[in-house]
């Protein structure tokens, strides 16, 4: 078997088939694993360059028990509390979102009396479609819809229609009048790869996640995790070579149709290889995948379905080396603008973000002081723009193109005016941006995409790509492009559907050990306040 991709869902995928005995080889075209889980170093400042929330801490912790280990065995988790700090326009004090339902419900009672009554409502909402979700949508392939007439979804029918016919945002907006409270629990649509105005209304499941069950973070980064991943991988029996670039899947004939046959690639040298398999998972972007590397006549997804689907946003991302501390900044920090329908509608029109707009920042040395040298911080800007490679490439101290270096110029001024940071920029000592071309060049994503194609009603679930050719047996599909989705534990997920499809399993759910909603352990325990750095870490 031959896995393309060495990102999360690669090495999950690979490592899994592995697991199960099967001979597997990985092939990742650049010289490090993890795809958009990426890493960057300089000066003694370390950052993460892809994922920064640590969600679905079951998921992931079960694909860990898949290749006989467990997250408390790998990583060392700390809970983040608070979860994250939210900076709004217009108001002076920014808001600690605390860990846990009930510090949750208090704060919205803070923001708007009454409201912590109607969170209540919302999360218990939220936690039963994600438990649906979970048990019965993810971990589909829909190869067969025995999970839609379960009886567990059938009684539901008409909460989760009225949940599909409506926007996330539509449905928060009914409930909670106060627009802090609208832009915490509409913001994680941005985590789907779309906005609070295209997401449907059931990924309110997504408010479980980070005030319910809370936010973690794992000691030494995501890169942390790539790690782990790949030394089960290896020990599992996988073949990785790094540098290898699939130029062509090679098919053959086979009972009227096609069948893989395996793969040419060429190494860092630009010599050719061709390797033989009856197995190949395509774990990269699946609109390279088709339109490159497979013949027209056989691909599932040709040019003409493109044109209809949406590649979500695309990113601007500088990695800022700080001289001294930042207690302003939480471990996550959000700022959003009062005018949302501005900022998505920039990124729906190709548009250039505004001169504030809405940002995320990461300082992951609130709580890693691993990652900076001491007295220091590292700090992780992403700003969310249009899917437009056009805009160039990022670089070096200022060296990217023009229009990705003002982006983040207007970022960093942003951070410091509404932080209270005057001599931001004075202080970075290393810096280095990324702009949508790094996205298309270095992981082939469609249009320079983020994350992989946007969470609209269209593209979920049973809408969204299969994790198989329909032209060609054996080619199987993994990865943020095909179902379930975008983010690390739904390509965990992909990579176990993968698995399923190569044992015949057809059934919806996990396969293996049930998965451990969190809190079912013990281990995990709060630390203090985010911005401290004091303190040790506890394995989950």
């Amino acid at each position: 078997m031959t896995v393309i991709g060495g990102g999360i869902s690669g090495l999950a995928t690979a490592g899994l088939l592995a697991r199960d005995g099967h001979a597997v080889q990985l092939l990742e075209q650049n010289d490090a694993l993890g795809g958009r889980a990426g890493r960057w170093e300089a000066e003694g400042f370390r950052f993460d360059t892809g994922p920064s929330w640590y969600l679905m801490p079951e998921v992931i912790d079960h694909w860990f028990r898949l290749m006989g280990s467990s997250a408390a065995d790998e990583l060392r988790l700390t809970r983040l509390d608070p979860g994250y700090r939210v900076f709004f326009e217009g108001h002076g004090q920014p808001v600690d979102v605390p860990a846990g339902r009930e510090g949750a419900i208090a704060l919205f009672d803070s923001l708007s009396q009454g409201s912590g009554e109607a969170l209540a409502r919302y999360l218990d909402d939220a936690e039963d479609a994600y438990s649906v979700a979970l048990g019965r949508f993810l971990y589909d392939d829909f190869s067969s819809l025995r999970g839609l007439v379960h009886p567990e979804v059938l009684r539901r029918v008409p909460r989760l229609a009225a949940m599909l016919g409506q926007s996330l945002h539509g449905r928060i907006a009914q409930r909670f009048p106060d627009q802090r409270e609208q832009q915490i629990l509409g913001y994680p649509a941005v985590f789907l790869g779309t906005t609070p105005y295209q997401a449907p209304a059931l990924y309110q499941l997504m408010s479980h996640l980070d005030l319910a069950q809370g936010v973690l973070y794992p000691e030494g980064g995501f890169a942390a995790l790539v790690d782990a991943m790949e030394r089960l991988a290896r020990e599992a029996g996988v073949q990785i070579r790094t540098g290898a670039r699939v130029t062509r899947i090679v098919t053959g004939p086979s009972r009227g149709g096609h069948r893989v046959e395996g793969v040419v690639w060429t190494d860092s040298g630009g010599r050719e290889h061709r390797h033989g398999a009856s197995i190949v998972v395509g774990a990269a972007d699946l609109n390279h995948l088709e339109t490159q590397i497979l013949p027209e006549e056989l691909r599932t997804h040709p040019e003409q379905a493109w044109k209809r689907r949406d590649p979500g946003p695309g990113a601007v991302l500088a990695c800022l080396g700080v001289r001294g501390p930042l207690p302003q900044l939480a471990h996550h920090s959000l700022f959003f603008t009062r005018d949302w329908p501005d900022t998505f509608g920039r990124i729906s029109r190709g548009e250039a973000p505004a001169e504030s707009t809405s940002i995320y920042v990461s300082r992951t040395s609130a709580t890693d002081p691993g990652v900076a040298p001491e007295g220091s911080e590292s700090l992780f800007v992403l700003v969310p723009t249009a899917a437009a490679p056009e805009w160039g490439r990022g670089g070096i101290d200022g060296a990217g193109a023009p229009a990705v270096e003002a982006i983040a110029d207007a970022a960093v001024r942003q951070i410091a005016a509404w932080a209270g940071i005057p001599d931001l920029a004075d202080r970075i000592v290393v810096r280095r941006t990324f702009g949508p071309a790094d996205f298309a060049h270095e992981f082939n994503a469609w249009r320079g995409g983020a994350l992989g194609l946007a969470h609209t009603l269209s593209q979920s679930a049973f809408f969204r790509p299969g994790n198989a050719s329909r032209r060609v047996d054996g080619l199987l599909y993994a990865g943020a492009s095909v179902r379930p989705g975008i983010g690390i534990p739904m390509c965990l997920i992909s990579a176990e559907l993968i698995l399923k499809r190569v044992r015949g399993v057809r059934s919806p759910g996990p396969v293996g050990p049930a998965l451990v909603p969190p809190g079912a352990e013990d281990a995990v325990v709060a630390r203090d306040a985010a911005p401290e750095r004091e303190g040790v870490t506890w394995p989950i």
